[in-house]
């Protein structure tokens, strides 16, 4: 009878160190999923957010540039970040919408509807020249253009 206690009482310990084992685990994926959202947020904030609000009223006589935060704020998402941008004189260019996104390795990327996501860094670089320059050439894009349709190229440099 003792050894099948004993035997007993292994298989607990054994199953109880199991279940630590995975509950160690699951707080490391948990907190390395906190810590790329917490950097995908900031770079987000400090990028491309700042250069968007500097380019906004930069253009402001010509381009409008709307910003919506929404996706950013959220919790437990992946964070991102979306604009348009429009011509202020002109009607018949329809506004343009943008997505920023980030994907789980930190490559950060532009996209619009219809045309392939473009790379704009990544996270882990703090410098906004990358995105600062896709930026300008998007409003180039938006300013140069005339009538939907009408202007060879492509959206994104």
């Amino acid at each position: 009878m003792s050894k099948f206690k004993k035997a007993l009482e292994r298989g607990k310990a054994a199953r109880n160190e199991q279940e630590q084992l995975a509950r160690k685990e699951e707080a490391k994926r948990t907190a390395a999923a906190a810590d790329f959202n917490v950097r995908a947020k900031a770079w987000l904030n400090d990028i491309a957010l700042a250069s968007l609000e500097a380019a906004k009223s930069e253009v402001a006589s010509e381009v409008a540039i709307d910003i919506d935060t929404t996706s950013l704020q959220a919790e437990g998402a992946i964070p991102s970040l979306r604009f348009q941008i429009y011509r202020m004189q002109d009607n018949d260019v329809p506004a343009r919408t943008f997505t920023v996104a980030i994907d789980v390795s930190g490559a950060v990327s532009v996209s619009a509807p219809g045309v392939v996501a473009k790379d704009a860094g990544a996270i882990a670089d703090k410098s906004p020249t990358r995105f600062t320059t896709m930026l300008a050439r998007l409003i180039e894009d938006v300013v140069a253009e005339r009538v939907p349709g009408t202007r060879e190229g492509h959206l994104l440099p």
